[in-house]
């Protein structure tokens, strides 16, 4: 009895270790089957194109993402969202928080910035010393269209006149996409804003013994007499008036231009089109059209902008005009939009000599970037640039060249929000008070300016939309001019426009003397 009981009861440990057994493998067996499911999702979710063997397609060339490495995570994206029961036209509430990021910890340092972005330092300079008080912000109220507020994060308008066109509403719009670029790394700031041709601080009238500092109006352009803050156009998030597209896609619609035709297969002459009546200055340009007694190597044409526009603009397209060895850039009223499509074409931009400045346009040089055109006596200079760009053509192109290539790659769209960037928070680093909304101010988003638009401004909005927050920080500030350093650039850019005159005398002494 006693065996059989020692029998029974070894039978039943082995029945229950076979049973453990097949309950350990069955685990096994689960384990196994959601690990290989989620493997496969994995290699499904991947960037790469991975196929079976047995579908008869062939791996991707690219190798798997390497384990041992951190997978770089999606980018935050912030939505446009324009709901159709908000009439009340609002911001909404569910607005993305201040201190959104999508910078990767493990991210490379931050790469320096244009040489451009040391005028900034120069800008700001009149209120190094003594800052900018509240007081100083009111003064500059009468030069200006809207005062901009950031608070917390977020953008407070108040409007004291409509500028021309949608100025204020796209220069409005950039600010709110750098918000979205860098969201709660802006300082809290007050400024206001002019939307003019020309700038309106007269530096004279604030002389240095003066106690007074002149009141920080920011605008497009500033002069040597002035002491504007200059900022980024509009026009960079397009100009719906004349069917400009924003700044990234029309950029890459003028590099693709330029391939549609080599330098040397170009028109040989200079080229201009635009507004005539503006100014004495392009009136007189008009008289370097080829005629019947004279040819001074020029194209020149008068832009009815009212006849482009009851034709759709459809002779305007900025892309198909690259077919030209020589273009030319005359101011109007103030700085003119158009010095940046022109450099962008590869052609040698013919710069009939400017007086006034955008935020980049100081650091172009002249026979590096383009070509001087004397003020006083446009049609000999052009016609002794033509000459001089069809003779040395290689030294042409490579002028062509290096102002394309400043433009589509030092003033692309991330730099032009770094120059924002920087400008307002070493601008706001002055400010010796506490902002605060205006009374009459309202609060303003990308929702509230985008989704009651229609038409081209809607378009052109949605395009320019920033839609996730920079993966990567703003590029490194660099530092300020010394004296000497400044004073060194100025006086060889002086020297090199000289030399051009020297040569254009020369030739047309040369001219003179064979007739």
């Amino acid at each position: 009895m006693r065996d059989s009981a020692a029998l029974l009861q070894g039978i039943l440990q082995r029945r229950c270790l076979s049973y453990l057994a097949t309950l350990f493998l069955f685990i096994l067996c689960i384990a196994a089957f959601f690990s290989a499911r989620l493997l496969d999702f994995r290699w499904n979710a991947g960037n790469y194109s991975r196929k079976s063997i047995f579908s008869g397609v062939t791996f991707s060339k690219y190798p798997l993402h390497d384990p041992w490495t951190k997978p770089r995570r999606n980018p935050i994206e912030i939505p446009l969202t324009c709901a159709v029961t908000n009439s009340t036209r609002t911001c909404p509430t569910t607005y993305h928080p201040p201190n959104l990021s999508a910078r990767d910890e493990d991210a490379a340092a931050p790469e320096a910035c244009p040489d451009y972005f040391r005028w900034i330092h120069e800008d700001l300079s009149p209120w190094r010393e003594t800052g900018i008080s509240l007081d100083m912000v009111e003064a500059a109220k009468r030069r200006a269209d809207f005062r901009l507020v950031i608070v917390n994060g977020t953008v407070y308008v108040e409007t004291y006149r409509r500028s021309f066109q949608t100025r204020d509403v796209f220069t409005q719009w950039g600010i709110l996409q750098l918000l979205r670029r860098y969201p709660g790394k802006l300082p809290d700031l007050d400024l206001v804003f002019s939307c003019a041709d020309r700038p309106g601080i007269v530096k004279e009238c604030y002389p240095k013994s003066n106690a007074t500092a002149p009141p920080p109006l920011f605008g497009y352009d500033g002069d040597d007499s002035t002491v504007d803050i200059v900022f980024p156009d509009w026009s960079f998030w397009g100009w719906p008036e004349i069917v400009i597209k924003p700044w990234k896609q029309l950029s890459e619609e003028l590099k693709e231009g330029n391939r549609r035709m080599r330098w040397v297969d170009r028109e040989a002459h200079a080229y201009w089109k635009g507004n005539a009546r503006l100014t004495a200055s392009r009136r007189d340009l008009l008289n370097c059209h080829v005629s019947g007694k004279q040819d001074w190597n020029a194209r020149i044409y008068y832009q009815d902008w009212h006849r482009e526009q009851r034709q759709g603009f459809k002779n305007s397209n900025l892309a198909d005009q690259c077919i030209h060895r020589f273009k030319i850039y005359i101011e109007g009223i103030g700085w003119s939009v158009s010095e940046k499509y022109i450099l962008a074409c590869d052609s040698v931009s013919l710069v009939v000599r400017p007086r006034y400045y955008d935020f980049f346009t100081r650091s172009l040089i002249p026979l590096q970037h383009y070509w001087p055109i004397r003020e006083n006596d446009k049609c000999r200079s052009i016609k002794y640039a033509v000459h001089w760009g069809n003779t040395h053509q290689e030294e042409a192109q490579a002028i062509g060249k290096a102002a394309s290539h400043f433009v589509q790659e030092e003033l692309q769209m991330k730099y032009v929000y770094d120059y924002m960037f920087h400008l307002l928070t070493e601008y706001a680093k002055l400010l010796k008070y506490k902002p605060s909304v205006p009374p009459k101010a309202i609060e303003l988003c990308s929702e509230l300016m985008a989704c009651p638009a229609d038409g081209l401004v809607k378009k052109y909005m949605v395009d320019s939309v920033v839609t996730s927050p920079s993966e990567a920080a703003p590029c490194t500030m660099p530092p300020p001019y010394d004296p000497p350093t400044l004073h060194s650039i100025l006086e060889r850019k002086e020297d090199l426009i000289k030399q051009v005159e020297t040569w254009e005398k020369q030739y047309w002494d040369t001219q003179t003397n064979h007739n």
